[in-house]
């Protein structure tokens, strides 16, 4: 099936930094495609990824949350701190001297794109950047929260293109709980939006994230201190933590984005039965947002196809981004090839 076509590619120039084994080269890129949308119709859009290691070393796409880009971990070429800073490198399952590691920003990332997302949209740009790259199939598509969604649905639109789906924290359908949750995040930043103060708003909405992302237990051990009185007003522990998680998601998110990928999690639907490649599904218990109930169906649904890992976290559904030697050792198990030892 053909969902999408690449119009034009355009790469940026490569970075190489030269490691004890071999050169890893780090390259930026751009791809034009004509995308058949299922909300949006027809649009031309721009994927931009990010490449690191070798050419010929097996390929794995890493996939984030809504916040997630293509930059997923620095180096040499891309200095900056990824967003899974922790997962990648020397030793670990996803190691640039052994496998090549795939980024990409989600469509609608950039903000510029007004309208409903779906997660099949972003199966169908992702293969569509395949093509452009002349990569047939990819050993493993690493995918954690709303990287899941998309990876289910790569794994069920284009089977061809993926070996191997593990998909962390991310189950087939929203949770009614979960959704109410986004739902009121949109809602306050659109209260923000009516009062002029859109940034306040988007900063609200993080901060109720960022209560759904975590658990009691972990604010319990954080934040146990007495209130104070500030300027004639209480102010709890926890309220610097959550200020600064709104400042810093404002920085760097711009509104459109973040609500066009809020709502697309709550598009999200697929039948598991449908999915023909091998999964692993990565659970956390105590998980708010991704119930632990939502992946045993999910794993339920693939039957042999499927298979299950619980962890135990205070971290919630950020569990994946502060658990890293936990995941890294389950990587490491499901990526490997023939003849590798983890």
């Amino acid at each position: 099936m053909s969902f999408a076509t690449a119009i034009a590619a355009q790469e940026f120039p490569a970075a190489s930094f030269v490691s004890a084994e071999r050169a890893i080269t780090a390259v930026r890129g751009e791809v034009e495609v004509r995308l058949a949308m299922r909300h949006a119709g027809q649009r031309l859009l721009r994927l931009r990824y990010e490449l690191v290691g070798a050419a010929g070393l097996p390929v794995v796409l890493v996939a984030g949350g809504i916040s997630a880009h293509r930059h997923i971990a620095s180096n040499s070429g891309f200095a900056e701190k990824g967003w899974a800073e922790g997962l990648v490198g020397a030793g670990r399952a996803l190691d640039p001297q052994h496998r090549r590691l795939l980024g990409f920003d989600f469509i609608g990332a950039d903000g510029e794109l007004d309208e409903p997302i779906d997660t099949a949209d972003q199966a169908d740009a992702i293969a569509a950047l395949l093509d452009a790259l002349h990569i047939e199939q990819l050993q493993g598509f690493v995918g954690y929260s709303y990287g899941a969604l998309v990876g289910q649905q790569l794994a069920l639109r284009h089977p061809q293109r993926v070996a191997k789906l593990i998909a962390v924290s991310g189950a087939h359908r929203p949770h009614p709980y979960a959704s109410a949750w986004r739902a009121l995040q949109r809602r306050a930043v659109a209260l923000g939006q009516l009062q002029c103060a859109e940034a306040h708003g988007l900063a609200l909405a993080r901060q109720f994230a960022m209560l759904s992302y975590r658990t009691p237990e972990e604010f319990g051990e954080r934040f146990d201190a007495a209130p104070e009185v500030v300027n004639g007003r209480v102010r709890v522990a926890a309220e610097d933590y959550l200020d600064a998680a709104g400042a810093q998601y404002v920085a760097r998110t711009r509104v459109n984005a973040y609500l066009r990928l809020s709502e697309s999690i709550d598009l999200h639907r697929v039948d598991p039965a449908a999915i023909n490649v091998p999964t692993l599904v990565v659970a956390v218990e105590g998980d708010r947002l991704v119930p632990l109930s939502d992946l045993v169906s999910l794993v339920e649904g693939l039957g042999q196809r499927g298979s299950l890992r619980v962890l135990r976290s205070p971290y919630g559904h950020d569990a994946f981004l502060k658990e890293t030697d936990r995941i890294d050792a389950i990587l490491a198990n499901a990526l490997r090839l023939p003849g590798e030892t983890v």
